[in-house]
């Protein structure tokens, strides 16, 4: 059975199943869930807890079977718990995993938790873990993307009765709220909490948030180019800010926003020469949230427009490598500022939109 953090409360308030799965990066989230989990178990009497961290292709999988089989000495039900930081649990543990699976219907006595991170396709099909989906309950827990963090700050807030003002000012104070702490869960919900001791229950205003609100926010270079996409200007340049500020190599920064630029020019040239879009970009490996964003913006992006970008990411390329090109800025992080920002503009023009501010 496959569920969500936002169901889980309501699962685990019906019914505890034998065997819980959680796969997923963010800390935050992963760390709710098992509570959850752990609080609802205490209360159905799982008192002695196991817990078992998989290190090495050569770790020793009897304990975790010998812990499941068995009764516990000091308490009626035991909690076992399986972390498995790689994700990847090797011949032996694939075995053991499905075996854990298979005997955790019967195993009255222990209930059972094994923690993921993120997995991919391949990982998600492997035996192993359907054989855990299928005797247990998994729990997708997927990041919350830029776009959906405003809502989660405002639900957040809710839970401990406190809201933003009504209309665009509360807009306003909850994006400044999310640009503050992208790509941070954690801190962002510590932030939440911080609120709930400095204002009382109720509505907040913007100019108490910009007060207490710390910039935490951690950028991605993959969602740099994501943004660039989408023709955000302003969040181009918050992220190249932030990217510098954190030590990011100002290379690695480059070879992401060019590997965009030239995948739009091979998969505009497919289409030129006859090939379907769709074809087009899985021959060129675009799929998910950047698959949307090239559909929306290769129609109207010209040739014309793609070639410049190219050109210019190519006098970037050397810039990046110390190498001065008349016309551009000397620093690299002032000449990726401008290639990223014209690569985001032209991208706003081609999905109809105005050309956002950059501060």
């Amino acid at each position: 059975m496959q569920t969500t953090l936002e169901q889980l409360p309501s699962l685990l308030q019906r019914r505890l199943a034998p065997l819980y799965v959680l796969h997923g990066d963010e800390p935050l989230l992963v760390q709710e869930a098992a509570d959850a989990i752990r609080a609802a178990a205490r209360a159905q009497g799982y008192t002695e807890r196991s817990a078992h961290v998989v290190s090495g292709a050569h770790f020793d999988w009897s304990g975790v079977l010998a812990a499941a089989g068995s009764m516990s000495l000091f308490s009626d039900r035991l909690l076992l718990e399986v972390r498995i930081p790689s994700g990847k649990p090797g011949k032996d543990g694939a075995v053991a995993l499905q075996q854990l699976a298979a005997q955790a219907p019967a195993q009255d006595s222990t209930l059972t938790v094994v923690l993921l991170p993120r997995l991919d396709k391949a990982t998600r099909s492997s035996a192993w873990f359907s054989a855990l989906e299928a005797h247990g309950t998994s729990v997708a827990l997927e990041p919350v993307e830029r776009a959906q963090l405003p809502a989660w700050i405002a639900q957040r807030l809710a839970r401990q009765g406190q809201r933003v003002a009504a209309g665009e000012e509360g807009q306003r104070a909850l994006q400044f709220f999310a640009d503050r702490v992208e790509g941070n869960l954690l801190a962002a919900h510590q932030e939440i909490q911080k609120l709930a001791l400095l204002y009382p229950e109720g509505e907040l205003g913007l100019e108490q948030i910009q007060a207490a609100v710390l910039n935490v926010a951690r950028y991605d270079v993959q969602k740099l180019a994501l943004a660039a996409l989408a023709g955000q200007a302003a969040r181009v340049q918050r992220m190249l800010e932030g990217l510098q500020a954190e030590g990011e190599a100002a290379v690695l920064v480059h070879w992401t926003l060019a590997d965009d630029i030239r995948a739009l020019k091979r998969v505009k040239d497919a289409l030129a020469a006859g090939r379907p879009l769709p074809m087009a970009l899985r021959e060129q490996r675009v799929w998910g949230a950047k698959e949307r964003l090239y559909e929306r913006v290769l129609p109207r992006l010209s040739e014309r427009q793609i070639t410049r970008l190219l050109v210019h990411a190519h006098q970037v390329d050397g810039i990046v490598k110390g190498l001065p090109v008349p016309g551009w800025p000397a620093d690299p992080w002032l000449a990726l500022q401008r290639l990223a920002l014209q690569f985001s503009r032209c991208c706003a023009e081609a999905q109809g939109g105005a050309v956002r501010p950059t501060r």
